[in-house]
């Protein structure tokens, strides 16, 4: 009597076969998770051109020369144009002044002096458009901030413009028509550039609220704006972040509600 040879095959069992299962479904949620992680970064977070326009605008408000010098090198290796910087400090002017303006553009030329010498070349990048004098400059800059708050301007003017007409005119012609409307920087960078001057200079609350709803209104994210308040808390005074931290939070509020 013959006996049966015994297989040499290997048994897989069930419980070998669930186990394998669950391990190759928390390998592939690992990795999807880290892919869906990695994209939400990419999508909603700043990135480190967007990061150096806030510094720069940031330490140029407060007069902080010396900050402002490592955070010109970086946004320089950062690939922001030397066209786009000057642009930038140009913009904080109109909330910061020209002494403010003034003295980060002579930083930023010792800066790129500084830098040729160490034999960096720095990309000029695009000039700015000459804008064609064509159409009111008042009606121009009227409908490039209804372009910015996403409505008409047609109704009752705020007080402080009924009180000062002259007012409403430079804000029209000038901030929007000649700053606003130029080039080289787009509407969301130049909010971004507005928010943060105004939130390094503080107690400008009301102002600091329309800038964040306009930029909104020109496509930046809630998540976005809490980077830029991570971002000025390395650039701005406790009591300035604080007051931000609470202004976007009261915006959001009422955009969610």
């Amino acid at each position: 009597m013959k006996l049966k040879q015994l297989s040499t095959k290997p048994i897989i069992r069930l419980s070998n076969i669930l186990d394998m299962a669950t391990v190759l479904f928390w390998v592939l949620f690992f990795i999807g998770f880290q892919s869906n992680a990695q994209e939400l970064t990419l999508n909603n977070a700043l990135t480190d051109k967007e990061t150096s326009i806030i510094k720069i605008a940031s330490y140029t408000a407060q007069g902080d020369l010396e900050n402002l010098k490592v955070a010109l090198h970086d946004g320089l290796d950062n690939k922001l144009t030397v066209n786009q910087i000057k642009e930038v400090l140009v913009h904080v002017y109109a909330y910061a002044g020209f002494p403010r303006s003034i003295r980060g553009l002579q930083t930023f030329l010792q800066v790129l002096d500084d830098r040729k010498e160490m034999g960096v070349i720095d990309e000029r990048g695009v000039e700015a458009t000459p804008i064609p004098d064509t159409g009111e400059k008042y009606m121009r800059g009227k409908q490039i901030l209804e372009t910015l708050i996403g409505r008409s301007l047609d109704g009752p003017k705020p007080e402080y413009q009924k009180f000062s007409p002259e007012m409403d005119r430079f804000l029209k012609e000038h901030l929007f028509a000649d700053i606003f409307e130029r080039d080289v920087l787009t509407y969301k960078q130049r909010e971004l550039v507005t928010i943060s001057v105004i939130a390094s200079l503080g107690a400008l609350e009301p102002m600091l609220t329309s800038h964040l709803n306009l930029s909104l209104n020109v496509g930046w994210q809630p998540v976005q704006l809490h980077y830029f308040i991570t971002t000025i808390e390395r650039t701005a005074s406790p009591e300035q972040v604080k007051t931000a931290k609470d202004v976007l939070a009261k915006v959001l509020e009422n955009v969610t509600d």
